[in-house]
């Protein structure tokens, strides 16, 4: 037993999305031997170009049932039903959505007309209910009506299940381990059999096979269909938007981050937002006060005189500070780690010589800071990060050179590396950007063991 559904709603995203009309044919396989269409009072604003799109507007609604009262209808009507829809995922989610704000749990079996239209009968240019409708002769009044679009639904359906191959299809879309439910209308299963459970980054493209979403993931198939599960009105309207899934393996989630950074800025994606912010980066620098005592301290890069090391957050700054005062036995007062204090007492670094306490010469302590500095401008001036490959046979490799992100490759692990010249047919350049630099600088603080030094020649 099947119960074709259409509604109309006030067009404000999952959250805020309220029903104004609902119509639900109960369909045996052969007949119609059930109907329920009603207004809906969504207890909230329809908006004019809602209003210009359906003939709904507040005067139509505002004396008609609210949900709380037509739910039970709707449990009733569809209760041991198969959930029919023209993009059900959107229908569905509303109806769910709305059952819980009443406190009810509404689960059902569903099929989509749109996705089960793409099987069994296609070739179309378009699968829109309007255009599908009118290529197959099905006739459709009161588009954008919630009857209007049952009624034409319903016969699209009885359509699908008499044609070749149905039985088989609508077998499989039923099959809980299929995922046919879960994914976006427009989505081939084949684009989604052949993502990979391995890193890498992955794309969403619209029908015009534009990049509209670029992600990174550990393993690529299950991210992504984390996306279809997503009840976000974001994710929703991305799902809607996706015809078409690509990716490419990156071995590492290193390499996938930085392949990430580089895609989002060579493709600019619009459902991609976080890249596209600037992000701000601090600078550590030194100063002296006017008693001579050198001190470490960072601020914003532009407020940063001289300085001679880059981070990307206030915590990687003071972390980054904790361990040169471990390292060098530096004083926490004067690394800006504790202020307004006269001498340091830091909880977790003891190495302090006493310069807080006038017990350890300025000149001594200078020579420290002056030391700390100079290792940190000439370490790992050019090197390289190896990580996992996308095979058992290559490894990940990563160039810095003059501190500078220079790219990526992948190179097969019988190849000696000794020297950039080496390593420079195998790299794929990229730009050095804010983004990469917080990357690399932050794996480089945890993964000292990959970090490998390389002569220039």
């Amino acid at each position: 037993m099947y119960t074709i559904i259409d509604i109309e709603t006030t067009g404000n995203g999952i959250e805020g999305n309220k029903i104004t009309e609902i119509s639900i044919f109960k369909y045996d396989g052969y007949d119609v031997i059930d109907e329920f269409t009603t207004l809906v009072n969504p207890e909230a604003e329809i908006p004019y170009f809602i209003t210009g799109l359906t003939g709904i507007d507040n005067n139509m609604v505002c004396n008609a049932p609210k949900f709380a009262e037509v739910a039970d209808k709707i449990l009733e009507i569809t209760k041991e039903t198969i959930f029919v829809a023209h993009n059900v995922n959107f229908d569905y989610n509303i109806i769910k959505h709305e059952f819980k704000s009443i406190g009810v749990d509404f689960i059902r079996k569903k099929l989509c007309t749109v996705r089960l239209s793409r099987k069994l009968i296609p070739g179309y240019n378009s699968y829109s209910l309007g255009k599908l409708c009118a290529a197959l002769e099905i006739p459709l009044t009161d588009r954008h009506r919630a009857r209007g679009d049952a009624e034409a639904t319903t016969i699209l359906f009885e359509k699908l299940l008499r044609a070749e191959d149905a039985d088989e299809v609508f077998k499989s879309f039923l099959n809980a381990r299929s995922q046919e439910a879960t994914l976006p209308p427009g989505l081939p299963k084949s684009d989604f059999d052949k993502l990979p459970n391995e890193p890498g980054i992955y794309f969403f493209k619209n029908a015009k096979g534009k990049i509209i979403y670029v992600g990174k993931a550990i393993d690529i198939k299950k991210r992504v269909l984390s996306h279809f599960y997503d009840k976000s009105t974001k994710e929703i309207t991305l799902c809607q938007n996706t015809s078409a899934l690509d990716f490419e393996l990156s071995g590492s989630e290193l390499l996938a981050l930085l392949m990430e950074s580089d895609a989002i800025k060579q493709h600019y994606p619009e459902y991609n937002r976080a890249q596209k912010k600037k992000i701000q980066p601090f600078g550590i620098f030194t100063y002296e006060d006017r008693n001579g005592v050198m001190h470490l301290a960072w601020n914003t890069l532009k407020m940063a005189p001289n300085a001679f090391h880059i981070l990307y957050s206030k915590t990687d700054c003071r972390s980054f500070l904790q361990e040169l005062c471990k390292t060098y036995k530096l004083c926490p007062k004067f690394c800006h780690l504790q202020e307004n204090v006269t001498a340091c007492s830091h909880y977790d670094i003891l190495e302090c010589e006493g310069i807080c306490r006038d017990t350890e010469p300025i000149e001594a302590y200078n020579t420290k800071v002056k030391t700390a500095i100079n290792d940190i401008q000439s370490k790992n001036v050019n090197f390289i990060i190896r990580e996992k490959g996308r095979t058992l046979d290559e490894s990940g490799v990563i160039l810095i050179q003059d501190n500078t992100y220079m790219g990526y490759g992948f190179v097969e692990n019988e190849i000696a590396i000794e020297n950039i010249d080496d390593l420079t047919p195998f790299i794929t350049p990229q730009k050095n950007t804010f983004e990469t630099e917080r990357l690399i600088a932050n794996y480089v603080i945890k993964n000292e063991g990959n970090i490998y030094s390389v002569a220039t020649k």
